[in-house]
């Protein structure tokens, strides 16, 4: 039976009683309280099913849902006989931070503060016990948008204190989104502020808490134990990379391909979602898809960038625009389809990503843009005192789209970019020239980290910087870069979705003078001439396209200076 899809659901209990469309991801529940962890810590990309699982959690053991077995029944935690007994038997303490995103220390704590409020007025028996203590007492009427600092962040100790002594009960506390305040600390400038109030909070909560039974925080990120857990001994950490809770965030191709089937979609329908959604892999499993953009393909029938464009992208774009030089080369590898092996330490340190410039790899991983195919051993990192190399690539179609668009922006204030890609379509070299020659002018110090271009830059280079300017045509072409086509590898082709349009190969060629290149003019000619000794239309022509609709460009670079010939 057809199951109505609620895109970005979050909350189990709608859901169940809706009836809604739900990938069953209860097992999680058994795995995590077998598992018997007191303090686990799960990053997982935005977007990929956290605050639902929580809010699973929450239903499952929360004494508040002592009655809703019904909303259970039928999943897989319910044929654990042993899991059932646990349900609804908990005092629970459920919080979030997504929403935290103030833009100073003083507007985050306020926003904090009001949070604490909202969660303790969830408990309206706290302030109906006869009970508590005199001290217990005072410190439950400090709870108020006003409290002091210090009261804020013992506040979860404390609640986790007077619920134990209402129900007799150690308690769970679920800790969803731990770290958006800290990234938006980061970013706005009062990182380390923010850090000696969340170690103190985290501390009292997670570590010297006689009330905690057992505990889970969810973030994209694993910022640095020195900056926040220094104190938590406790802390079992389950990254991208690890293999504990693999299939419980995201939807599996079993899952996706059932789900298409459900909504009807046809069997052709599954090798394009595939493309567009697959890729990610959690410890040592593959084909993990983006629930995001499924659940939003599945509503709506639209292959689209569904989760690149839902936000978030906003600290990875600055950091890789005033990355240095390396960092853009490495990333055009990356646009191209290619992979790079660089060093990955996968916690986290905000405060060293402008001065450590391999971190923004670790964030690119973290965050779900980039998926491992290669890690190297621990034990031989270690013997060359350094930290582990990762070999890594985009993880999909959509966000190698998503980074073609961001690309495309840096080059906003430049002009000239559709004209770019009408004028090389149309055969229009001088035009491509001119428009090409402009851009280098105005904009080359954007992709040198500000410094001025040597002569002898890389083909990488230019290669990166035209793929920025083809980016706004993927939607009606589809760009393919380094990719074998006859005898050898071209560096762009661009194909139209329509087969009735024009096709363009594209050979970049840098100047040098130990090639016994007399001229910028013998460099064109030679880059063209490799496109025809190379065959490099094979592919195009064997897709039905006639030779007189492939264009042929060889593109000769020096320093700021392009020369560009047709074929």
């Amino acid at each position: 039976m057809k199951r109505q899809i609620s895109t970005g659901a979050q909350n189990f209990e709608e859901m169940r009683v809706q009836g809604d469309f739900y990938v069953d991801k209860t097992d999680f529940i058994r795995e995590w309280w077998n598992g018997r962890d007191i303090v686990t810590l799960i990053t997982r990309p935005r977007r990929f099913g956290k605050t639902l699982n929580m809010s699973t959690l929450n239903c499952f053991f929360s004494n508040k849902y002592a009655d809703r077995s019904d909303l259970f029944e039928g999943l897989k935690v319910w044929e654990d006989e042993k899991m059932r007994e646990q349900q609804g038997k908990w005092p629970v303490i459920f919080m979030s931070f997504a929403g935290i995103k103030g833009t100073t220390f003083e507007d985050t704590l306020i926003q904090i503060k009001k949070n604490i409020v909202s969660l303790f007025n969830g408990y309206p028996e706290l302030y109906q016990y006869p009970g508590f203590l005199r001290n217990e007492q005072e410190a439950l009427e400090h709870i108020r948008e006003g409290m002091s600092d210090n009261d804020a962040a013992l506040s979860i100790h404390l609640l986790a204190d007077l619920l134990k002594k209402v129900y007799g009960k150690k308690v769970l506390i679920f800790l969803d989104e731990y770290d958006t305040p800290l990234q938006e600390a980061y970013i706005h400038g009062f990182w380390d502020q923010l850090v000696a109030f969340t170690r103190i909070m985290f501390n009292n909560a997670f570590k010297t808490n006689p009330s905690l039974e057992r505990g889970i925080m969810t973030g994209i990120t694993r910022v640095s134990k020195e900056s926040i857990f220094s104190d938590l001994n406790n802390l079992v950490v389950v990254t991208t990379t690890s293999d504990l809770y693999a299939t419980s965030f995201g939807f599996t191709e079993k899952e996706v391909f059932e789900a298409m089937d459900e909504q009807g979609f046809e069997e052709k329908d599954k090798a394009k979602v595939k493309v567009w959604y697959d890729g990610f892999t959690f410890g040592s499993v593959t084909d993990i898809y983006n629930p995001w953009s499924v659940t939003n393909y599945l509503n709506t029938g639209k292959l689209d960038t569904w989760w690149a464009n839902s936000s978030g992208n906003g600290l990875v774009g600055a950091l890789l625009r005033t990355g240095n030089a390396d960092i853009k080369m490495l990333f055009e590898i990356l646009l191209k389809g290619g992979e790079i092996t660089v060093p990955v330490d996968e916690q986290i340190v905000f405060n060293q990503l402008d001065t450590n410039p391999s971190a923004i790899w670790s964030l690119l991983l973290a965050t779900g843009y980039l998926k491992v195919v290669w890690t190297q051993s621990l034990q031989e990192a270690a013997a060359w005192l350094k930290m582990p190399d990762y070999t890594l690539t985009l993880t999909n179609l959509e966000v190698q789209l998503m980074f073609g668009d961001m690309v495309l922006g840096w080059f906003a204030s430049c002009g000239g970019l559709s004209a770019f890609a009408k004028t090389m379509l149309r055969g229009d070299v001088k035009g491509m020239t001119r428009y090409l020659n402009d851009i280098m002018l105005s904009c080359m110090s954007t992709f040198d980290g500000g410094k001025t271009p040597s002569a002898k830059l890389p083909e990488n280079f230019y290669h990166g910087l035209v793929l920025g300017l083809l980016a706004e045509n993927a939607q009606d072409y589809i760009i393919r870069p380094n990719r074998e086509s006859g005898y050898g590898r071209y560096d762009v082709v661009m194909e139209p979705r329509d087969p009735r349009g024009t096709a363009a190969i594209l050979e970049f060629k840098v100047f040098d003078t130990l090639d016994e290149e007399g001229t910028l003019e013998d460099t064109a000619q030679n880059a063209l001439k490799q496109i025809e000794e190379k065959k490099y239309d094979t592919e195009l022509l064997a897709r039905g396209f006639p030779e007189e609709r492939i264009l042929k460009y060889g593109l000769a670079f020096r320093g700021k200076e392009c020369l560009i010939r047709k074929g």
